[in-house]
């Protein structure tokens, strides 16, 4: 009983913190301190304005920075990832708030918890590496649009249109704007965007968010800008955990959001951890404790009021550029931002929202990586075909569905350029044949037998072409397939192989077969084509044995002539040749 519990426990084990967590934190535990004050200075309008663009008000926003923050930083898998809210689940919480209300986006994080828990203990985190880079380009692009439009109500002082379709928003809010301009948020928002933009060019180490919204904040007090409406109330500290917003009978149709939550926050996090440790090095992530990490913060945030959380990858970025080396530094930041809700809460409600506008604005702009979306664009056209696809997906629908999207295109391109390397080329045999052979010989075999090399992989995508070029053989005796190159085989290319092998041989022409590998063996057997091509002795291990194969079935066909015994001399002089006939 014990040895069972013991296994079981095992998987899960595997998953928690450790004692060299301990022990990294304590080599440079200042470092640490001063990157974990760094990242919350960057983080805390970050935090604001993504809690405010969530639908679910500031306070949200604080609240999944802080619990999220902890609770990831404690039982994730990267030593220097940073978690809270993020613009990318912004995008996909809006539509959820829209239909369920603040409660339902609640228990759609709770869920999603569970879900990215679930997915750790499958051992889910190593799929990640087959996202193709186009895709990760693509999605992060819309994103960057999708933030940048969700902001223009606040950025212009109107009220937030209704609706879900950003660009729909964005319209109405200019048109609104058009009508009642309102030039004092219009000028903070570009303003803070403005200095956050130039400030990074000019000293990229200095935190100009925060700076830059101190500065708004200051201006719109001692001006009385009453055209820039503040954040509003926030309460001073984290509320008691609660599971009151639950509503057991709405869990099945918050079923399908929470899946499209956890699949983003598995896939934000473990490209945040990625990131990272190519920023640093022997830092190494652990992406299955990474999904338990973000599962458990995603299962306590929602306890507090916070939103559905990821992995930063900004605030990692900053993170790993400001000399942090372990955990201590986002449980750091998580600890400051705490103290500020604790200790600054009326300050910080009076930040204009349109200030929290322009640090989005200026976020957005910074994700979109020019460089990369230019290389990536010049690489080949079906990657700049995914790109632009999964970034208009991501604008015109939703984040999830313009993954998938990207996901199913890139598979289907790469499936088409993997069949376009399936090639079926005739080969001339001659060369090869064993022995000497007179030149009519020669001109038999090459007039009967019929030598084909299969390159590449035989597989569903390029197998009815295979089938249609080799069904095509003009009348020969023989067909001798040289299959040691083919890389891969399925059950479809196995079918269509057999299917030609049986047309052939209802035309009175004998295939024989070379170089069969040991790994594609069993296909062929379980399709019953390995007993075709077997057949009387018709698979041979390599080529100038099925050459000689083809020449003895020729024989026998009396295509080719059979050389007549040689009959004894008569007589013999005595004496000659005795010595060699002993």
């Amino acid at each position: 009983m014990s040895s069972a519990i013991s296994r079981a426990w095992r998987p899960v084990r595997s998953l928690l913190p450790v004692r060299a967590d301990l022990q990294a934190m304590a080599r440079s535990p200042r470092r640490d301190l001063l990157a974990g004050l760094t990242v919350a200075v960057v983080a805390l309008p970050l935090a604001l304005g993504f809690g405010v663009s969530s639908g679910l008000g500031a306070e949200a926003g604080l609240a999944t920075a802080v619990v999220a923050g902890a609770l990831a930083a404690i039982f994730g898998g990267s030593n220097l990832q940073v978690s809270g809210p993020t613009g990318a689940m912004t995008v996909v919480l809006v539509p959820i708030v829209a239909q369920y209300g603040p409660g339902g986006v609640l228990t759609v994080g709770l869920i999603a918890g569970v879900l990215l828990m679930a997915l750790a203990l499958l051992r889910a985190g190593k799929y990640m590496r087959y996202v193709p880079a186009p895709v990760v380009e693509g999605f992060t692009l819309g994103i960057a649009c999708v933030i940048g439009l969700q902001q223009v109500p606040n950025a212009l002082g109107v009220p937030a249109p209704e609706g879900e379709r950003v660009l729909l928003v964005a319209w109405h809010a200019l048109t609104d704007f058009a009508g009642t301009p309102n030039w004092t948020a219009l000028a903070l928002a570009a303003g803070v965007a403005a200095v956050m933009l130039l400030g990074a060019r000019w000293r990229p180490t200095v935190p100009f968010s925060i700076l830059a919204v101190i500065a708004a904040t200051a201006a719109a007090q001692l001006f009385h800008l009453d055209a820039a409406a503040p954040i509003g109330d926030l309460p001073s500290g984290l509320p008691a955990p609660s599971l009151a917003f639950l509503d057991p009978g709405a869990l099945s149709s918050l079923l399908a959001p929470a899946v499209a939550v956890a699949a983003l926050a598995a896939l934000e996090s473990l490209l945040s951890a990625t990131v990272a440790d190519g920023m640093t090095v022997g830092q190494q992530h652990d992406p299955d404790r990474e999904l338990f990490g973000q599962g458990v913060a995603n299962l306590a945030a929602p306890l507090f009021g916070g939103v559905p959380a990821t992995a930063a990858i900004a605030r990692t970025a900053v993170n790993v550029r400001t000399g942090a080396g372990s955990r201590l530094a986002a449980l750091t930041h998580a600890a400051v931002l705490a103290l500020i809700v604790f200790a600054a809460a009326p300050l910080v409600s009076r930040i204009p929202l349109a200030a929290l506008a322009g640090v989005l604005l200026a976020t957005a702009v910074r994700m979109v990586e020019v460089g990369s979306l230019r290389a990536m664009a010049k690489a080949t056209r079906s990657d700049a075909l995914v790109l632009v696809l999964t970034a208009v997906a991501t604008l015109a629908l939703d984040l999830v569905y313009a993954v998938i999207l990207g996901l199913l295109t890139a598979g289907a391109l790469a499936l088409r350029a993997a069949a376009g390397q399936a090639r079926l080329d005739q080969v001339d045999f001659l060369p090869e044949l064993p022995g000497e052979h007179s030149e009519e010989e020669r001109r038999l075999l090459a007039e009967h037998i019929v030598a084909y090399r299969i390159d590449g992989p035989m597989f569903f995508a390029a197998a009815h072409r295979f089938l249609l070029e080799l069904s095509e053989v003009a009348d020969v005796r023989v067909v001798i397939l040289r299959m040691s190159r083919v890389s891969t085989i399925d059950a479809t290319g196995a079918l269509v192989l057999k299917d030609a092998v049986e047309k052939l041989n209802r035309r009175g022409i004998v295939v024989m077969t070379s170089g069969i590998r040991e790994g594609q063996r069993q296909v062929l057997d379980s399709t019953g084509t390995l007993d075709l091509l077997g057949r009387e002795g018709r698979e041979f291990t390599d080529t100038p044995a099925a050459i000689e194969g083809a020449r003895a079935y020729l024989k026998g066909a009396g295509v080719l002539p059979v050389p007549s015994p040689r009959k004894p001399p008569a007589h013999k002089p005595s004496g000659v040749g005795e010595e060699a006939a002993r």
